[in-house]
């Protein structure tokens, strides 16, 4: 048997390799995305629960993992990020347009002085009007 370190040495030869590979895999997945992930969804909620009720989501919240996180961030996210987010602006521009609808129509309450209470009610109309239109949209009534 191999040595760890020889085991993650070859791993890391052949993952790098193996980019066109990945990329055929999810252009010919053995079972549909969606499918297989709807089927799932009773798994995945029994296994959430079933590692809240052991504490061992808990038990991962460790200085170490903070460490790797924020290591992660600064050796792969963050040169990631800027291109993630061009590739992303089509898409944001359409999610967020039925948002900036709601925005538009409010009809918001008169802007009291600086610290009155009044101002809490145009921040209550805003995210009562957010708040409705994610349900509506994402389904939820």
């Amino acid at each position: 048997m191999p040595t760890v370190r020889a085991g993650a040495a070859k791993w890391r030869a052949r993952a790098s390799a193996a980019q066109q590979d990945y990329l055929q895999g999810a252009q010919r997945p053995r079972r549909n995305w969606a499918e297989a992930t709807r089927a799932g969804v009773q798994a995945w909620i029994q296994g959430i629960q079933q590692a809240l009720t052991d504490g061992r989501y808990e038990r991962g919240i460790t200085p170490e993992a903070e460490q790797l996180w924020r290591a992660r961030i600064e050796q792969v996210g963050a040169q990631r990020y800027s291109q993630g987010v061009q590739q992303s602006q089509d898409r944001y521009e359409r999610n967020f347009a039925p948002y900036r609808q709601v925005l538009e129509s409010l009809q918001l309450p008169e802007r009291g002085p600086k610290g009155d209470p009044r101002n809490l009610d145009r921040v209550r109309v805003v995210a009562e009007a957010l708040h409705n239109a994610k349900r509506r949209l994402r389904g939820g009534g």
